[in-house]
C-alpha cells in the first residue's frame, strides 16, 4: 500500500511538472524572500495552497496572472503580539489586518486567552477567518480559572491545578506561555510560579512571552525576571512590546537593549517586539495602584468609595505624574468607554473638564476613579521618546507587533497600530527615515517571527511553503490611521494571498477566508508520527 502511495505521488508529480499549470503566477515582481538577503526580479508559482516554484525564470502558466512589475513580493507578515480572544467574528475578514500585509497572527498574549486551546483552534477553523491564528495559553487566565483575582500565592493543589491546565494547553496545540505582569491577577503572582508553568511549556518545546512587571521606571528589574524565568526553565524568551514608559526614563533604551545583547551572548534564547508607536494602549486600571483591583468589579467599586482609599489612589497617582514630569494626565487618552461614549478620544484632563471639575491634577484623578467604579475603559498613553522607538527598532533581533485586536470600523477612537503597524514601517521608518532596510524590515515581519514561533512552513518564499504572499508598492504604501482619525485602512498592499487563496485584489478585500488554525510543536510531533 505504502509503495502505490510512493507511485501515486511520483506519477502526480510528473504529471504537474509536465503540465506546467498553477492556479496563480505572480510574475515581474521584486521577490524578497524573507530571509534578509536583497531583492531580485523574479516569478512565484502557486498551486494547492503552497509555493511550487520560485525564481528568476520559471515556466509556469498561470490561471490567474499577477503582473507585479514595479512591486514588492514578500511573505505574507506575521503578527506575533495580538488580542483577537474571542471578538474574531466582529470581522472574520480581519480587514484591518489584511489591509496591513498580516496573513498570521499570534493570539494569547499578555496572559490572556481561551483556556481551551483545542476548542478555541476549532471554533477559528469553523468560523473561517482571513487570517491564520495561532495562540498562546495565557497565565492570567489560567490562574484566574483556579484563584480568581485573589492576591496571594498559590497553595501546593492550586499549583498542580494550574500546571495541569497548562499541559493540557500545550498538548492541544498552543505555542508556549504568556504572561500579563502589570494586570490583575498576574502582578500578584511570585516569579517561581510563572517558572514551574513555563518549565511545562519548555517540556513541549514551548516559549516564553512576556508583558513584563514594569516597562519604565523599574523596566531592567523586569527584564532581568523575564531573562531569569527563561534560565530557571531552560525556555526561549520572547519580551513583548519593549519599550520606556514615561518621559523620565527617556533614552534608557541605551541600557535596555544592551541587556538584551548581553543575555544572548550569554546563550539565552531571547527576543523582543515593538509598535513603531510613541504611545501604548492597555485599560485606565493601569493607573490605580495594583492592590485595589484585586478581586473583581464589585470589589473595586466598594474600594473606591471609601474615602481614606479614594486619598491613597490620589496620592499614588499624583506621585507617578511628577515622576513623569507633568502637571496633568493629559497623557492618557480615553480609547472606549461603555458608560458615556462621548469621552472616546478625550485625555483624561479634557474631561475632568467637560464634567465641571477644577483643573487640576487631583481631581483628575477622582475622574479616573469614577470610570473604575462605572466599569473602566480601555484607553491610549502618549509616553514614549521617538529616539528610543527608532533605537529598538535598529535591535536585529526585533519583530513587529499590533497588540491590536481586529479593528471594526468607527467603533471607539483605539490606538492606529491596529490599522497600520506594518505599512507604518514600511513608509516612515523604511523609505523616508531610513532607520532599516526594507530587505531587514521584511525579515522582521516574516522568517524572525516563523523561526521563533516555529510556524515550520510560514515567513518564507520557498518552494513547498505556505502561499502567504503580499505585494505591495514600495514608494507609495502608507498608513493612513492616526490618533484624531484612527479608522483607516492602509494604503499600498495591491494583493494578498492567504493560503493560496486571493484574499486582497488590487487593494481590495476580495472577501475570501482561507485562514485556518495553525498549532504549536506538541501538535506538530503528533501528526507527524
Amino acid at each position: 500500500m505504502k509503495r502505490l502511495f510512493t507511485l501515486c505521488c511520483l506519477i502526480s508529480l510528473q504529471a504537474f511538472a509536465q503540465n506546467n499549470t498553477c492556479d496563480i503566477l505572480i510574475e515581474n515582481g521584486k521577490v524578497i524572500d524573507g530571509s534578509g538577503n536583497n531583492w531580485y526580479y523574479g516569478s512565484v508559482a502557486v498551486s494547492d495552497g503552497k509555493i511550487v516554484a520560485i525564481g528568476r525564470n520559471i515556466s509556469f502558466k498561470g490561471k490567474k496572472t499577477i503582473d507585479a512589475k514595479g512591486l514588492i513580493v514578500a511573505p505574507g507578515f506575521i503578527d506575533v503580539h495580538t488580542h483577537l480572544e474571542g471578538d474574531e467574528d466582529k470581522d472574520p475578514k480581519a480587514t484591518s489586518f489584511i489591509l496591513d500585509g498580516v496573513t498570521t497572527c499570534i493570539t494569547g498574549n499578555c496572559g490572556s486567552s481561551n483556556i481551551d486551546v483545542a476548542r478555541y483552534l476549532k471554533w477559528i477553523d469553523s468560523l473561517k477567518l482571513s487570517i491564520n491564528v495561532a495562540t498562546l495559553a495565557g497565565h492570567n487566565d489560567i490562574r484566574k480559572q483556579v484563584l480568581g483575582r485573589a492576591n496571594r500565592d498559590a497553595s501546593s493543589t492550586e499549583m498542580r491545578q494550574m500546571e495541569q491546565l497548562m499541559e493540557k494547553a500545550m498538548q492541544d496545540g498552543a505555542l508556549g506561555l504568556s504572561t500579563g505582569l502589570i494586570y490583575i491577577p498576574g502582578t500578584y503572582t511570585k516569579t517561581p510560579e510563572i517558572i514551574s508553568l513555563a518549565k511545562i511549556a519548555a517540556n513541549y518545546d514551548g516559549l516564553y512571552a512576556t508583558h513584563m512587571r514594569d516597562e519604565g521606571d523599574s523596566v531592567t528589574q523586569a527584564i532581568e525576571e523575564a531573562l531569569a524565568i527563561g534560565r530557571g526553565a531552560n525556555i526561549p524568551v520572547e519580551i513583548s512590546h519593549f519599550k520606556l514608559s514615561g518621559q523620565q526614563n527617556w533614552g534608557r533604551s541605551r541600557e535596555t537593549v544592551a541587556m538584551i545583547e548581553a543575555a544572548r551572548r550569554e546563550g539565552i534564547e531571547v527576543t523582543i517586539d515593538q509598535y513603531p508607536y510613541t504611545a501604548s494602549s492597555t485599560s485606565i486600571s493601569t493607573l490605580i495602584p495594583e492592590e485595589i483591583l484585586a478581586d473583581g468589579q464589585d470589589s473595586i467599586k466598594a474600594r473606591l468609595q471609601r474615602p481614606e482609599v479614594r486619598r491613597y489612589v490620589t496620592r499614588s497617582m499624583l506621585e507617578r505624574l511628577k515622576k513623569r514630569k507633568l502637571k496633568h494626565f493629559s497623557y492618557a487618552v480615553v480609547a472606549y468607554y461603555q458608560s458615556d461614549t462621548s469621552f472616546n478620544g478625550k485625555s483624561i484632563e479634557q474631561i475632568n473638564l467637560m464634567n465641571g471639575r477644577k483643573h487640576n491634577a487631583k481631581t483628575e484623578t477622582e475622574t479616573v476613579m469614577e470610570i473604575m467604579i462605572n466599569g473602566g475603559a480601555s484607553a491610549v498613553f502618549h509616553g514614549m521618546g521617538e529616539e528610543d522607538v527608532k533605537r529598538i527598532m535598529q535591535y536585529p533581533f526585533n519583530m513587529f507587533a499590533s497588540d491590536a485586536t481586529i479593528r471594526v470600523l468607527n467603533a471607539g477612537m483605539p490606538h492606529p497600530r491596529g490599522y497600520g503597524t506594518n505599512a507604518r514601517v514600511l513608509a516612515k521608518y523604511v523609505r523616508e527615515e531610513k532607520v532599516i532596510s526594507l530587505e531587514e524590515a521584511i525579515r522582521r515581519m516574516t522568517s524572525l517571527p516563523a523561526q521563533k514561533f516555529q510556524l515550520q512552513d510560514r515567513g518564507l518564499l520557498r518552494e513547498g511553503f505556505a502561499a502567504d504572499i503580499v505585494v505591495f508598492d514600495e514608494k507609495t504604501v502608507k498608513d493612513v490611521s492616526t490618533f484624531e482619525k484612527p479608522h483607516a485602512y492602509s494604503k499600498g498592499f495591491h494583493y494578498v494571498l492567504v493560503n493560496g487563496v486571493m484574499t486582497v485584489d488590487h487593494e481590495q478585500h476580495t472577501g475570501a477566508r482561507a485562514g485556518k488554525s495553525l498549532y504549536g510543536p506538541m501538535k506538530k510531533k503528533d501528526a507527524a508520527r
